[in-house]
């Protein structure tokens, strides 16, 4: 999947430079848009290999593919780079499992709802006032009003999405050491590397022969594209057009989008209630981004 967190990893350059941001805005968005789009493609392929021979799939394409076009093997990798990437590939491997069964079981904007709570938790938790903390209010308002469509059938999904979420948050805290080593999308690479090493022989035993079907193969080198390569670049692109809290805004976004995929690809209409909700999280995320900005561009003395 790709992660907002990702950014940290990648090239900034100042938000003073205004020019292109409405090319920057499209890139953003369109990132957002292949991630959840990927993943709904991605539960398309659960009826054939289920969701471990699909993680497995996705990490084996997104692996090969950005191999291929960063080439880490370019670099000069030091014990500690090569750790730190190795942490990022286990977190890989346990955030898209858990993320993977999880759509198995509850609609891709639930889980996509729930799963960014990781980020939004460790950014309400981590920070310096309550003027930003103040924003888990209508966090969990939206987190109570999506419960309150679930089943208790539906609480592994629920515990399933939610240890994704812990991983996305993890993954936050350790790509920032990787973006401090300098290795950018190269520790990103090898990370996905070591994670597909992981999954791969669980989805080959759980889906067996189905995973060379042509079909399944294509389906799945698709979804690594979608969720990887793809916005792995357009991330770096919108960047280097937008200042990085606009850019944050803009991933806020990804729960609605993930409601648009299932809608339009999986055929998942969600009762208002979990719409609203979707909503209040999404707010919340973007307000996590922008009170930090509005208390310093404050009224000065």
């Amino acid at each position: 999947m790709s992660d907002p967190a990702a950014v940290d990893a990648l090239p900034r350059r100042s938000s003073s430079r205004t020019s292109g941001v409405g090319s920057g805005v499209v890139l953003a968005t369109s990132s957002g848009a292949s991630v959840q789009f990927g993943a709904a493609l991605a539960a398309r392929l659960f009826p054939s290999v289920g969701p471990l021979g699909t993680v497995g799939l996705r990490l084996a394409a997104a692996g090969l593919v950005l191999t291929l076009l960063i080439r880490p093997w370019r670099r000069r990798w030091s014990r500690a780079d090569l750790g730190a990437a190795a942490v990022l590939g286990l977190v890989f491997a346990a955030m898209n499992t858990s993320l993977y069964l999880a759509l198995d079981r509850l609609p891709i904007a639930t889980v996509i709802t729930l799963e960014f709570l990781g980020p939004l938790t460790l950014a309400i938790v981590t920070a310096s006032g309550w003027a930003v903390r103040v924003w888990a209010l209508p966090a969990a308002a939206g987190v109570a009003l999506l419960g309150g469509e679930l089943t208790a059938h539906d609480l592994v999904g629920v515990a399933l999405a939610l240890t994704a979420a812990t991983c996305w948050a993890a993954y936050i805290v350790v790509n920032g050491r990787i973006g401090r080593t300098g290795t950018g999308l190269a520790g990103l690479t090898v990370g996905t590397l070591v994670a597909a090493l992981i999954v791969v022989p669980v989805g080959v035993v759980s889906a067996g022969a189905e995973l060379l079907h042509p079909t399944v193969l294509a389906t799945g080198l698709a979804v690594g594209i979608l969720s990887s390569a793809l916005p792995y670049s357009f991330d770096l692109l919108a960047l280097r057009r937008l200042p990085t809290a606009v850019f944050g805004v803009l991933t806020s976004l990804n729960p609605g989008m993930a409601a648009l995929a299932g809608l339009f690809v999986l055929r998942q209409a969600l009762p208002w209630a979990s719409l609203v909700g979707i909503a209040l999280v999404t707010v919340a995320s973007a307000g996590v981004t922008l009170t930090p900005l509005v208390r310093r561009a404050g009224p000065r003395p």
